[in-house]
């Protein structure tokens, strides 16, 4: 894997958060310089670039947006493209997830879910892509297996998740083969996001009916984005990447 991206320049959005940090890391191995990319979480941002760059040798810069902000992120991506040059790899994996059943659901709950999960995934994209378009581009959109098998209390996460698995298909089509467009569909994955809920029985709820039988791990994840974003998958277009230890097979 070690200089397989060797000159392309990476963003990743929510990168501070375990999930982000390991595909960092492995983006970061491979040789590719990386954007990190957080909302408020500054000092975690500016640690994790040093850390690349200490232990890589790769450039690394760090922006804050909002990935529902039109206009934060295109002021992001231009600090990118001042410090880095033109993005050629964009890891949509800025994500939100709140356990809710829908009869409690108010509208705020529902769009507050869909305006992270799935408008900031075309946000981030529609301003990286005019650069990609230039030269070339991968895009690796983070879903989750809950876009296939659903699951109770999360039926505004699963929707917006669906959406994301339209969005790399139809988008793929559009811009390819220029751009490549992939996606990765996780779960569960023991990170911070997911400790809350993760009481054995929900741990065991979910992982019943994987090949596995547990929770996967972030490094477990990241090899997978760095795979499709290298040139060993060059004939994947719209393809999804089901990273769940076997819970789900599509």
């Amino acid at each position: 894997m070690t200089g397989s991206l060797a000159g392309e320049v990476a963003l990743v959005t929510g990168a501070t958060g375990a999930l982000g940090a390991a595909i960092c890391r492995d983006l970061a191995r491979a040789g590719a310089d990386v954007a990190v990319h957080h909302l408020d979480e500054p000092d975690a941002a500016t640690a994790l670039a040093r850390e690349l760059a200490a232990a890589h040798g790769v450039r690394t810069t760090t922006v804050a947006a909002d990935v529902t902000s039109w206009d934060q992120v295109a002021e992001a991506v231009a600090v990118v493209g001042r410090e880095l040059g033109t993005i050629t790899v964009l890891v949509n994996n800025a994500g939100f997830m709140e356990p809710v059943r829908i009869v409690d659901s108010e509208l705020a709950d529902w769009r507050r879910t869909l305006s992270v999960d799935l408008d900031g995934v075309f946000v981030v994209t529609r301003h990286v892509l005019h650069g990609m378009l230039q030269t070339h581009g991968r895009i690796v959109n983070v879903s989750s297996q809950l876009a296939v098998k659903g699951a109770v209390d999360y039926v505004a996460y699963a929707t917006a998740k669906a959406g994301v698995l339209g969005f790399t298909k139809a988008l793929a089509r559009e811009v390819g083969p220029r751009v490549r467009v992939n996606a990765i569909a996780p779960g569960p994955i023991d990170t911070p996001m997911v400790r809350p809920y993760a009481t054995p029985e929900w741990v065991h709820a979910r992982t019943r009916d994987s090949v596995t039988g547990r929770l996967g791990t972030p490094e477990e994840v990241g090899p997978a984005v760095v795979f499709l974003a290298g040139p060993g998958a060059e004939l994947l277009h719209g393809q999804t990447l089901h990273l769940n230890g076997g819970g789900v097979m599509a």
